[in-house]
């Protein structure tokens, strides 16, 4: 990777950790799961809102973590927001395959230059599971997550 391209990312990647987007809570999420790595320490916790047609119509993620992982739930988020749970899961394989290294032909050319800031991953393993624990998050809140809304009394 040339050297002005791998600085570019990095800043990307410290804007993401630094000024996260969709941080804080999501009170009317439908969805919601927590995640935790427990090699390095890193926790998020991913809340979303499905609309009728099974869009995030809305999504939101809180946490503490290495730059890597808050940056890689920032631009998730970012990301995910407006697309059907298909969509996202296309994106989210897309996006697993590209930090492991691997071919991503799934991608879009706009989604693949939105999460080429990740790639350089690849060379740092142990790194990839910081990127990806928001992401894998995200399917278990999908997945396993939903949110039991309480009936007024």
């Amino acid at each position: 990777m040339d050297q002005s391209l791998r600085e570019l990312y990095q800043e990307v990647i410290l804007d993401h950790s630094r000024h996260p987007r969709h941080f804080g809570a999501l009170d009317n999420a439908t969805h919601k799961a927590d995640g935790h790595n427990p090699l390095c320490g890193d926790r998020v916790t991913v809340m979303l809102a499905l609309d009728e047609a099974g869009r995030v119509a809305d999504i939101k993620f809180q946490g503490k973590g290495c730059a890597i992982s808050q940056a890689s739930a920032s631009l998730m988020t970012d990301m995910l927001a407006g697309k059907t749970v298909a969509e996202a899961e296309k994106l989210m394989d897309g996006f697993l395959h590209l930090v492991k290294g691997e071919d991503a032909p799934g991608l879009s050319a706009d989604d693949r230059e939105h999460l080429d800031v990740m790639s350089g991953l690849s060379e740092f393993p142990m790194r990839v599971k910081c990127a990806t624990l928001a992401w894998h998050t995200f399917k278990n809140a999908v997945e396993e997550g939903e949110v039991v809304k309480e009936s007024a009394a």
